[in-house]
């Protein structure tokens, strides 16, 4: 059988297309903002993680230009040979010190971060416990590694107690939990982890690629939500949202980062985070330390939009971050209803299965700092018209 037969037969996207409501790979034509020109028309944008208004600060741009002067387009070299800038160290260590941990490992996306840190962390003999609705990223890292993968049911504790319960007392085990959950915007029951990984003797890690300059003291993460810093033993988070460029990171104890350096393949084998991504980063680090307000402002926007939804009579995933999911269950409705939004100005994600249950489709939304109320209400007077209709 040709082993290119299954790419012949995938033709759904082909049929969506047909129906005039493919909602993927739109073109911008300007700026990561609050509001974009998309395929020739303004939107506004409530479907970026931008969350702290960062992309298009500008001390950010200007500090990007600025390596990209210093040291040109790229390193050429993974951090392990040759591609380790002066400019990364400074970033790692400004990072641990806002996280109060005792050192970062810094990697060239966040989903090569969950990859390179679970698939060197879990090895023969170990176990990983992941939440069913972590991160895809998260799923693959555990495929990497030489560990077993358990699932327990989301956010359910009686249901991540079973599991710990089944698992041999002379295994490794690591639970692994997205910290504010990317497509229904809930904060993981972090209090609930630590308390069982210390009953069964496992350790935590949470990524917090949605939550850093989100939740907790200053954006410091879930850890700092709960007051729980010294009880989670991994932090993962991205740069790719609220600090505004691209890459990833590890934040642990220094042996555990020691050793993730020096086993870790994804960041063994891939060349560096590139120094306009590093620079873009580590100013966006010192913006949000500068100006903690910012998070509140965000916190404050998406409980004013929260409360629009409620007002307007539309079903929202209720949480506590800027990510507010709107039900229209059946992907055929959400697709149309994503495509009908788009057309009159405002641009959403639609979230289909996978990535959430059949029949519990959703139009994702997520805001910004930098948003302001009048076009909260202007976009949320189209989705009124548009979901009513």
């Amino acid at each position: 059988m040709d082993i290119f037969q299954k790419c012949a037969d995938y033709t759904l996207a082909d049929e969506i297309k047909k129906q005039g409501v493919y909602p993927y790979f739109h073109a911008l034509e300007s700026r990561q903002d609050k509001e974009v020109i998309m395929e020739g028309k303004r939107r506004i944008m409530l479907g970026s993680n931008n969350y702290l208004g960062l992309t298009t600060h500008p001390e950010v741009i200007e500090a990007g230009i600025k390596a990209y002067e210093q040291y040109g387009s790229g390193c050429s070299g993974s951090r392990f040979l040759n591609g380790t800038l002066k400019m990364h160290l400074e970033l790692e260590k400004e990072l641990a010190e806002f996280l109060g941990k005792d050192g970062i490992v810094t990697f060239s996306t966040g989903f090569q971060t969950n990859l390179g840190i679970i698939s060197s962390i879990v090895g023969h003999g170990d176990f990983v416990i992941c939440d069913a609705e972590n991160h895809a990223s998260i799923y693959d890292g555990c495929k990497l590694s030489w560990g077993r993968m358990i699932t327990y049911a989301h956010a359910d504790m009686d249901a991540l107690r079973t599991q710990l319960a089944k698992i041999p007392d002379t295994a490794g085990k690591l639970i692994v939990t997205d910290g504010v959950f990317s497509m229904g915007g809930d904060i993981a029951k972090l209090p609930e982890i630590c308390a069982l990984a210390k009953e069964y003797g496992a350790r935590v890690m949470v990524d917090d690629s949605h939550a850093l300059g989100v939740i907790g003291k200053g954006g410091r993460g879930t850890a700092s939500y709960y007051g729980l810093e010294d009880q989670v033993d991994i932090i993962m988070g991205t740069f790719s949202k609220s600090l505004a460029s691209l890459g990833g990171f590890m934040a642990a104890s220094k042996s555990v980062v020691n050793f993730v350096m020096h086993n870790s393949r994804p960041y063994i084998f891939s060349a560096s985070m590139p120094p306009a991504n590093c620079a873009a980063a580590l100013t966006a680090l010192r913006i949000i330390k500068r100006e903690p307000e910012r998070v509140q402002r965000l916190s404050d926007l998406s409980a004013y939009a929260r409360k629009g939804f409620i007002k307007r009579g539309i079903k929202i995933i209720e949480s506590d971050t800027p990510i507010i999911p709107v039900y229209t269950y059946e992907l055929e409705n959400t697709f149309r209803k994503a495509k009908e939004l788009y057309e009159e100005g405002v641009y959403v994600n639609p979230v289909i299965p996978p990535a959430t249950q059949p029949g519990n489709c959703l139009l994702r939304t997520s805001y910004m700092a930098t948003l302001t109320e009048a076009l909260i209400d202007e976009a949320l007077d189209i989705f009124d018209r548009v979901l009513k209709r």
